[in-house]
């Protein structure tokens, strides 16, 4: 029996030299010291032997176990040991290579510009205002001075949910709302997209990006309004621009001016981007329609104001010299890359 008990020690200690891997070591542990191991079932027939031979046949088995043992857990040991030099030999990282570039995105011409507008005009005292994208007839236009069948509707046609419902054509409808909703003093831009249903081509785009600006309190005057439309001017495009204004009609406004800036381009010399005139158009404006400040239910002989409206879209072609407004909505990257 004793002879056996050592064979079956040689026996394991040869298997575990050997053994690689975790499994192999359950199984070793599992063939010699599991219910059905060898060394079990020897343990299990010791009933068979003498008195005699009883306690010295379990001391035997008894020493071939714990020597089992000790040499599973050291085994074990070593296995995890060289399992973790292999991990840490595939995650060495040569910090001699160069890294991995990252390519970073940019604003957006028309974020850019954007925010230089919205600073210009918050500098002088101006708030944000928003509101919907899909609006009522009735702040888009009808509010506005522009009744139906108004020859106004068909230069700003736009795209009809409904009869009553619009995407909206201008950011107008946010003057009427904030009248509404709030008693002068106003002082308030209004930035966001508007759509109108153009054919798309190097001008026109039937979604586009417009500002608008309300000035309501007493004794509001035109010279409030070219004063603050020649400094924005001025802060946009440079301290030698020069401004004019040119009568215009709008229905919401009353009177109206078309403002025109000097080209910053040629300097008021006449080049191809403002056709040999030297002036290029900017913006809208007015003073407000006595009409319109009665609509919002604020009276027009206590108060009066100003309003002024222009495309982002156009300023970021004029400000970057841009020729067509295509290049802002196709994401080209080669294109955004300049920027």
């Amino acid at each position: 029996m004793r002879e056996k008990l050592e064979a079956i020690k040689e026996s394991a200690l040869k298997e575990l030299r050997e053994a690689e891997s975790k499994a192999a070591l359950d199984n070793i542990r599992v063939k010699y010291l599991g219910k059905k191991g060898e060394l079990t079932q020897i343990l299990r027939g010791m009933g068979g032997l003498s008195a005699e031979e009883r306690p010295i046949v379990g001391k035997v088995a008894n020493e071939v176990r714990e020597a089992l043992e000790s040499f599973i857990e050291e085994a074990s040991s070593n296995i995890k040991n060289r399992e973790k030099e292999l991990k840490l030999k595939k995650e060495i990282i040569d910090i001699s290579m160069p890294g991995k570039k990252q390519v970073l995105g940019s604003r957006h011409p028309l974020s850019l510009t954007l925010e230089s507008i919205q600073d210009i005009f918050l500098s002088m005292g101006f708030s944000i205002v928003e509101g919907p994208e899909v609006e009522l007839d009735y702040y888009n236009f009808e509010a506005l001075n522009i009744p139906k069948n108004h020859p106004a509707r068909g230069e700003q046609d736009t795209f009809y949910i409904n009869d009553n419902i619009v995407l909206r054509t201008q950011t107008s409808p946010l003057q009427i709302r904030t009248m509404e909703k709030q008693k002068p003093p106003i002082k308030v831009i209004a930035p966001g997209k508007v759509y109108r249903s153009d054919a798309v081509d190097a001008s026109h785009s039937p979604i586009f990006y417009q500002m608008e600006g309300l000035v309501v309190d007493k004794g509001i005057t035109f010279a409030d309004l070219k004063g603050t439309l020649d400094l924005f001017a001025k802060r946009m495009f440079g301290e030698k621009v020069v401004t004019k204004f040119r009568p215009h009609h709008f229905p919401f406004t009353e009177p109206s001016a078309e403002m025109d800036a000097t080209c910053f381009l040629c300097q008021g010399e006449g080049c191809k981007l403002c056709k040999g005139s030297g002036w290029i158009e900017l913006l809208g404006c007015g003073m407000v329609h006595p009409q319109v400040l009665r609509n919002c239910g604020i009276d027009p002989e206590i108060y009066s104001g100003f309003a002024f409206g222009f495309g982002i879209d156009r300023m970021v072609m004029l400000k970057y010299g841009i020729d067509d407004i295509r290049l802002l909505y196709e994401s080209d990257v080669r294109f955004l890359n300049q920027f």
